[in-house]
């Protein structure tokens, strides 16, 4: 295998992810605002992202193979393409049809847009592991950039899902950007370099499932560090604030609409900034992977303070008021520069751990766990808010925040496989 054309693959690479993540966080935002403006229950809220969420378990578990056997670039366009679709068929909902029919409809088209995610996603997490430098610290900065700009984007979709429902219709904001997505997937196809891995016939699918103890348990942590963060994220939080910000009025709900899209939007770019800014922090390159390593509990248990905090004042203030929402704001804020930090040791620690013959395998089977994370942490976040409330939503963040950091003792810095 020729050495990719490194920074030029990395930059085309870099380009069709923050693409997709445009996309994506525009989806959700409209998928949830929007129906939940119908009517639909937290509960119901939750499993239209369910089906989204078991798609990336199963993408990602067999995408490290599918990406082994017949190349990375395949994979990528195979992602790019299926939100494409993904979008023009979730413009034809019906209005007319009854909730049932269109819980299940949205689910099936979400199911579709996850496997799309999570291909692009694998596809552009493992490239960085074949074209970063291989020493001062290369690949923890490549990794942290590429993950740090995809969610300041992913942040930006939030805010333009949130302003293109409040001016546009639902299908014509859909539309808009299935448009402007088949036309960036264009250009990447044109415009790729040349030299990324196209795939060996002997791959098995069986090589997925790693022999790696670093593996497991970084994965076993990525659970419920996800799962802590969507268990918030997804449901309790956003309808909490519309709760506050809204009066029930068109206008009322145009308004909670930019203010919800922007907290979440800025939330998500400052989580990517401060992930694009991880290396530079921890003083990366002056360390030892023993060091990095060790991190990982270190900052998982000083994550831990935030939710613990939150759900304490969410106890003393059992109905909305002005000081609880901008302490929520406040908090959820600090939790998301310590959540990026985390994020970005793992994103690198994954790396790290793994073979450059099977990194593909290892990131799916990662970022596998990642989607039951986010997964537990989607149906948790419904359920939640529906049964305790915001209290339980923060309490339960808590208790898997808790696990993730426990779970991070377990690394070792034996048999890592690139040092900083």
């Amino acid at each position: 295998m020729s050495k990719p054309e490194g920074l030029s693959a990395y930059i085309a690479v870099t380009a069709a992810y923050w693409a997709f993540m445009l996309t994506d966080g525009a989806l959700r935002m409209l998928v949830l605002l929007h129906f939940h403006t119908l009517g639909f229950s937290p509960v119901q809220l939750a499993y239209l992202f369910v089906l989204y969420e078991i798609a990336g378990m199963v993408t990602n578990l067999s995408a490290g193979w599918i990406a082994a056997r017949f190349g990375l670039t395949s994979t990528l366009y195979a992602g790019l393409g299926l939100q494409v679709v993904a979008l023009v068929v979730l413009a034809q909902l019906d209005p007319s049809w009854a909730i049932t029919a269109s819980v299940a409809f949205v689910m099936c088209v979400q199911g579709a847009s996850g496997v799309a995610k999570d291909l692009a996603k694998m596809s552009s997490k493992s490239a960085v592991k074949l074209l970063a430098p291989t020493t001062g610290g290369g690949l923890f900065r490549w990794v942290a950039v590429l993950t740090g700009s995809k969610n300041a984007v992913k942040g930006v979709g939030f805010l333009l899902g949130a302003a293109l429902l409040a001016t546009l219709s639902f299908v014509a904001a859909i539309y808009a950007m299935a448009a402007v997505l088949a036309v960036i997937l264009l250009a990447i196809i044109i415009f790729m370099p040349s030299g990324l891995p196209k795939g060996r016939k002997g791959a098995k699918f069986s090589e997925v499932f790693s022999k790696s103890a670093n593996v497991n348990w970084l994965s076993a942590a990525r659970v419920f560090l996800f799962g802590a963060r969507d268990v918030w994220f997804v449901v309790g939080i956003p309808i909490y604030f519309y709760a506050v910000l809204s009066d029930g009025t068109e206008a009322g709900n145009r308004a909670a609409f930019f203010l919800i899209g922007t907290f979440m939007a800025v939330w998500i770019i400052l989580y990517g900034v401060v992930q694009a800014n991880t290396p530079k922090l921890l003083k990366a390159t002056q360390r030892n992977e023993g060091a990095l390593i060790a991190d990982a509990r270190k900052w998982a248990f000083l994550l831990l303070v935030v939710p613990v905090a939150l759900t304490a004042a969410a106890v003393l203030s059992p109905e909305p008021q002005t000081w609880l929402t901008v302490t929520l704001v406040i908090g959820l804020l600090v939790f998301g520069a310590l959540f990026a930090i985390n994020s970005a040791l793992h994103s690198y620690l994954i790396l790290a751990f793994t073979q450059n013959e099977r990194v593909t395998m290892d990131v799916g089977f990662y970022y596998m766990a990642n989607a039951g994370g986010r997964l537990l942490g989607t149906v948790l976040s419904g359920l939640s808010y529906q049964v305790g409330g915001l209290p339980l939503v923060l309490g339960t963040a808590s208790v898997m925040v808790a696990l993730a950091a426990l779970i991070s003792g377990r690394l070792r810095s034996e048999g890592v496989a690139q040092t900083v």
